[in-house]
């Protein structure tokens, strides 16, 4: 009975230990509960059957599932990467969505002071106010693209802490890792709890898969297989500069020889959600904004240099822009540039592309996903490189592998400047005034007239031209030139559109628009320019194309919070999961605390009577 009551007294103690630490853990962050197994030990036999001999502690038991562990982790990644996804493509979407920060404020009324040009065309108030609405357009294009740099600085800046923190985590569990293989079968459930705290953190940062070893340990890889802990070793991350911009850091792993640039879609968790927001969000953002400021600036200007301003001279550019920006690979050995300008708005689509020289040919894929992007011409100057709306010319000689980064419209919205300051240099007239002879048979009418060479065109002083027949004239009498419907009429540094058809003897003198005129015809189009299919092959006008970029990124940032949401419950559902079997309950282990109370004072109890019992014996023998 003593023995039996000492085992009693002891187990029943270390139960009452165990629910105390329970209690004492309740809120203690990746504490699992733990429960003392007992087992009854061996009876031994007295001849009249077997007597017991008490308890003895078996175990101690660290009350988790492996399987619900694995799907935390993997919960918990993707939570990271949809949060971080989901935030900062928010900024993004209110960034251009807000009327106080986006284009569509200026936009308006930019347009607006155009109109007011084309209502009062010898106005100096309505010119300077054009001017002023096209600064303040440039303004804000600058303003947003400023604000989308900062997020790639703080894009990198976040990338660089979580890198941190992802390799400190790492290592912290590869010391676990150590601890509680040197420990062998008597590792501390405590250990083991630190350690499941610190991998489920290390998913939230980079995504993570957990193999468990025979010895205790847990080896960790990123979604994409590379290595983070492998037994009592932690193998670093690293950041890295991109090779073709200096200014952007790449993840990498620390290698022998150095930092290995990883791909983004090897990590998921924060750190695979800030890749995946510069990726799909961020750079596709500035691209577009860009090829907006660029199509813009381009379909202004050239509608500008076809007319004449208040002076009578040939319209000039009221913006300037850059041209496409391209960025060598920092491994190139050949001593190549590339020099690029717009050929093509309407083939223009912003993408960053790769081009390659194999040796012989240059070939071009998408930045990120490597697809292929047709490109033409050898790259010099009679033949150059074209490649998405883009023109490059190829200076000094490429190296087999030299590699340049073609980014079309990124500098585009940072660097869009009013180059005019004159408001009479705002071109609201056609060039030249047509009059028909009233002899005329045909029912043609002078149309659209335009400057082509702005130098050729300064020697204009008239011209007249005479239909041959229906398909022929002569300019001055020169000629005779084929005319075909629809198609201007090309002179020295001008053209001039026809409506209707002309009859032989038909006869029209040109006259070039004197200084100070009133004529508003080419305001007029300067007006429609918002309006003009110039993009998507001629398909796309700038107004609906603004809309669309706008809610490509608003529906980029639903997608990820309702995603988010998604994700969310069903992580809710795994916590309470893992909540229902490892979390602690205070009213059980309330109740337990009770009832290993009663057992143990019980076991108590019977060591008293053994006592009792053995002092009776004594006294009987002492006689």
């Amino acid at each position: 009975m003593l023995s039996t009551g000492s085992s009693a007294l002891l187990a029943f103690q270390r139960a009452l230990s165990t629910v105390g630490h329970n209690v004492a853990n309740a809120a203690t962050p990746g504490y699992s509960r733990q429960r003392v197994d007992l087992v009854a030990r061996p009876g031994i036999d007295r001849g009249a059957g077997a007597i017991g001999t008490g308890v003895d502690v078996q175990a101690l038991q660290r009350l988790a599932d492996s399987l619900v562990f694995a799907r935390q982790i993997d919960s918990s990644g993707e939570v990271g990467r949809l949060q971080q996804l989901s935030d900062s493509a928010s900024r993004v979407d209110k960034l251009l969505s807000d009327s106080a920060s986006g284009l569509s404020g200026p936009w308006s009324a930019f347009f607006g002071a155009v109109e007011g040009v084309v209502s009062a065309p010898t106005s100096q108030v309505a010119r300077s106010q054009l001017l002023d609405s096209a600064r303040q357009l440039t303004s804000r294009w600058q303003s947003i693209d400023g604000q989308l740099a900062r997020m790639e600085s703080d894009t990198n800046a976040d990338l660089k802490a979580h890198v941190e923190s992802a390799n400190q985590l790492a290592n912290e569990i590869a010391n676990l890792n150590r601890d509680i293989v040197g420990a062998g079968s008597n590792a501390s459930p405590d250990l083991i709890d630190q350690r499941a705290l610190r991998i489920n953190k290390l998913a939230a940062l980079v995504g993570v898969t957990a193999v468990e070893q025979d010895n205790g340990a847990i080896n960790l890889f990123t979604t994409g297989g590379q290595p983070l802990v492998l037994n009592q070793r932690a193998m670093g991350l690293a950041t890295t500069q991109d090779p073709y911009r200096s200014d952007r850091l790449q993840l990498a792993v620390q290698g022998a020889q150095g930092p290995v640039p990883l791909p983004a879609g090897t990590v998921s968790g924060e750190i695979g959600g800030l890749l995946e927001f510069r990726s799909r969000v961020l750079d596709p953002s500035r691209a577009e904004l860009g090829r907006l400021a660029t199509a813009f600036a381009q379909s202004f200007n050239a509608t500008q240099r076809a007319g004449v301003d208040y002076n009578g001279n040939p319209g000039a550019d009221v913006f300037s822009i850059p041209p496409p920006r391209t960025s060598a690979h920092s491994g190139n050995t050949g001593t190549a540039t590339l020099s690029a300008s717009i050929a093509d708005l309407g083939q223009l689509t912003g993408q960053d592309v790769v081009l390659r020289f194999d040796g012989t040919a240059w070939n071009a894929t998408r930045a990120g996903s490597g697809e292929a992007v047709p490109i033409t011409g050898t790259g010099n100057a009679a033949d150059p490189l074209r490649v998405g709306g883009v023109s490059l010319v190829v200076g000094g000689t490429p190296a087999s592998g030299d590699r340049f980064m073609l980014q079309p419209t990124a500098a585009a919205a940072a660097n869009i400047r009013v180059s005019m300051t004159d408001p009479n240099g705002i071109a609201a007239a056609q060039p030249i005034q047509s009059t028909i002879d009233e002899a005329n048979l045909g029912n043609a009418k002078p149309g659209a007239t335009r400057v082509t060479d702005p130098i050729a065109f300064a020697s204009f002083a008239g011209a007249t031209i005479d239909f041959i027949d229906a398909n022929q004239y002569t300019i001055d009498g020169a000629g005779p030139f084929g005319y075909t419907p629809g198609t201007p009429i090309a002179g020295n540094g001008w053209s001039l559109s026809l409506e209707g058809t002309p009859a032989a003897g038909d006869s029209f003198t040109l006259a070039r628009t004197p200084p100070r005129s009133s004529d508003n015809a080419n305001a007029r189009l300067l007006a429609a320019i918002d309006d003009n299919p110039v993009l998507a092959g001629g398909t796309l006008a700038l107004t609906t194309a603004m809309s669309q970029f706008s809610g490509s990124i608003g529906s980029e940032a639903r997608h990820a919070k309702l995603t988010l949401d998604a994700q969310t419950a069903i992580d809710k559902q795994v916590a309470a999961e893992v909540d229902s079997l490892s979390g602690v309950n205070l009213d059980e282990e309330a109740a337990n605390l009770m009832r290993f109370q009663q057992a143990y004072q019980a076991a108590a109890q019977v060591i008293s009577t053994a006592d009792t019992m053995f002092q009776t014996l004594l006294s009987s023998v002492r006689r």
